[in-house]
């Protein structure tokens, strides 16, 4: 009977310990960037598209998709936004579509966070040795023995290291990646969601198994990306060929009321400018961290107090059974 109260015990901490973390992941807020973020009809009324510059063999269609390379051998198109991306954290989640038809394709299509921006190269269409985040969303295997195709993998680029091409990366791996058979010729639209907070951590979760069911890619800790950034994509095409569309982006940037998500840093550049272009300036937020730090002292105290008078209970029942 001792014992009881150490589990009633054990089960209250659980519960708190719950609310905390479930306290924290819904801290997080975001606020919509539009300078960063494309949805139909992506062009203005002057037929030109007031954040972005487009390139390469990259098509517009309206009312459909940007189709960075068609079904066609040796093609490569891009899209890059044309202002930085200068929040430190931040969420990017991009619908997409790899189409085409037979059974031999590529060669696939990236996703960019780099210094550099509208650089045509080799690597999906982009140039090598660049500066800042790569995704690479790869549908050809050229020399990856026991790897599955399509095959999704990051690369952090230094500005000097080349692309490892002819395996397919292997070298260049951040971490591991993820093999996603059914990326392409879906029934139903693709995504991709990559969030990052600022020097802590990169994640990249995909849709593609079955609509509103996110599987995660991966996972990869401590990521310092350059302080001046641009987003962008591309796509290329060999001998082989695919279809490569971007149909939607939206980006977000994260931030924390409270600034205690324990995942990145509260304060952003763009939520400054976006703030002050208003005229209302940004409230200070220490009480909500505060109020979380005295939330978690309070249930260490209640775990000394609770042990020390299960403790006192056990000695006095021993003591009472010895006389």
């Amino acid at each position: 009977m001792a014992f009881q109260p150490v589990l009633w015990l054990a089960a209250i901490l659980l519960a708190a310990w719950s609310c905390v973390v479930a306290a924290e992941e819904s801290d997080i807020k975001s606020i919509a960037l539009r300078t960063h973020s494309l949805q139909m009809p992506y062009l203005d009324s002057d037929m030109q598209s007031r954040w972005w510059d487009f390139g390469g063999t990259t098509v517009v269609r309206a009312d459909q998709y940007i189709r960075l390379s068609g079904q066609h051998p040796s093609s490569a198109g891009w899209i890059f936004s044309r202002v930085p991306l200068t929040a430190t954290n931040w969420e990017i989640e991009v619908e997409f579509r790899i189409s085409g038809t037979g059974s031999l394709f590529g060669d696939g299509m990236a996703m960019w966070i780099t210094k550099e921006r509208g650089e045509m190269g080799s690597v999906f269409g982009m140039k090598d040795r660049f500066e800042g985040l790569g995704i690479f969303f790869d549908t050809y295997k050229n020399n990856r023995p026991g790897v599955v195709f399509p095959y999704i993998m990051a690369m952090l680029g230094d500005g000097q290291t080349s692309y490892d091409q002819a395996n397919d990366g292997k070298s260049n791996e951040l971490v591991a990646g993820c093999s996603a058979r059914g990326l392409r010729n879906p029934d139903f639209p693709t995504k991709a969601k990559v969030r990052y907070f600022q020097d802590k951590s990169l994640t990249v979760d995909l849709m593609y198994k079955k609509e509103d069911e996110w599987t995660r890619c991966f996972e990869a800790p401590n990521v310092k990306l350059p302080s001046v950034t641009y987003l962008g994509f591309s796509a290329e095409t060999g001998e082989l060929a695919d279809n490569h569309d971007i149909i939607k982006v939206e980006t977000n940037n994260l931030y924390s009321p409270s600034g205690s998500t324990g995942s990145g840093s509260s304060g952003t550049k763009d939520t400054k400018d976006k703030k002050g272009s208003r005229g209302k300036p940004r409230k200070p937020t220490q009480e909500g961290g505060s109020w979380l730090w005295f939330f978690v002292k309070f249930i260490i105290l209640g775990v000394v107090v609770a042990g020390g008078y299960v403790g006192w209970t056990a000695y006095r029942a021993r003591t009472r059974d010895r006389f």
